[in-house]
């Protein structure tokens, strides 16, 4: 795997408001500003600590969603995905305050960020493989950043390829599992889970006890 931080002159760069790279993600776009004028539709930046501190934990998840990220313009903002994560994050003391469900509620994160594999709302919250690589640059640029960064936490098969792809690995080396903890190449643990979706929460694939597991799990090695 490439050294962790071969994109760190990227620092935490992130897609412009229109951002051309994926056209089929352009006409979305147009097509929700048009139906919606004031939503946020446009690439979503990561949610990070007051003042972009650095974070020993980043999680990734898929891509915002119609009407929760790609609304509020905060990662997993208005969403069943982020009644599940927020509420996590605040148990484990990774977060403070109150979780309102839009993007001025003022919740605070605490040593840890949120991002997206990719960053605009695709159709059908379903990305293709270029989009995903059109993104990556900024993902890999945002993890080479992040100095004190212990844990990548993948929320998905694709955030775990993503991660995977972004450090310049093989998924072959490190196939995703729910609950599994890779130790890479460049000095970072990756950590799986299902992804905290409607779809999955609601058919009991992922349960809270079960979301609870992968993060009690990484506790230890965020102050380690």
């Amino acid at each position: 795997m490439s050294p962790r931080h071969r994109y760190a002159g990227d620092a935490l760069a992130a897609p412009g408001r229109d951002c051309p790279r994926c056209a089929r993600l352009v006409e979305y776009r147009r097509a929700n500003r048009a139906a919606h004028a004031r939503w946020h539709n446009a690439p979503v930046s990561a949610f990070a600590p007051d003042g972009g501190g650095d974070v020993a934990l980043l999680i990734v998840g898929l891509a915002p969603g119609l009407r929760g990220a790609n609304r509020t313009g905060r990662p997993f903002t208005g969403d069943v995905a982020g009644d599940l994560l927020f509420a996590t994050l605040l148990a484990f003391g990774l977060a403070e305050g109150t979780y309102g469900a839009r993007a001025d509620d003022g919740l605070r994160l605490v040593g840890c960020r949120i991002t997206n594999a990719v960053r605009c709302v695709p159709p059908e919250n379903r990305p293709t493989g270029p989009e995903i690589a059109a993104c990556r640059p900024f993902l890999a640029g945002e993890i080479g950043a992040l100095r004190h960064l212990k844990v990548v936490l993948a929320l998905g098969v694709i955030a775990h390829g993503a991660v995977v792809a972004a450090l310049g690995g093989k998924k072959s080396a490190w196939p995703f599992r729910h609950g599994a903890v890779h130790r890479l190449g460049c000095g970072l643990m990756l950590a799986d889970s299902y992804h905290c979706s409607r779809y999955n929460t609601n058919t009991g694939r992922l349960t809270e006890a079960m979301f609870h597991a992968v993060f009690e799990r990484i506790a230890p090695m965020l102050g380690a």
